[in-house]
């Protein structure tokens, strides 16, 4: 896979795998008050860079583990 194609998936699927759970989390911890937004948005941008970093530099070996995987169970 390209390097931008990896980087432009891994931005668009970590924000929204970090949004769903930094707003559940948040709302499991503090409950709906009133600077709810203020706390789930400081989550989120903290949160969002390091899992597409993450979700970047991953990605190779998790796509070659998964043909592993998938070659091991005749998949």
């Amino acid at each position: 896979m390209q390097v931008l194609a990896r980087l432009i998936l891994a931005v668009l699927m970590t924000a929204v795998m970090v949004f769903m759970v930094t707003l559940i989390v948040t709302f499991i911890n503090l409950g709906l008050r009133a600077d709810f937004l203020a706390q789930w948005a400081k989550a989120y941008f903290i949160a969002w860079p390091i899992a597409a970093i993450t979700a970047f530099l991953v990605m190779p070996s998790a796509r070659r583990l998964t043909d592993t995987i998938m070659q091991k169970i005749g998949g």
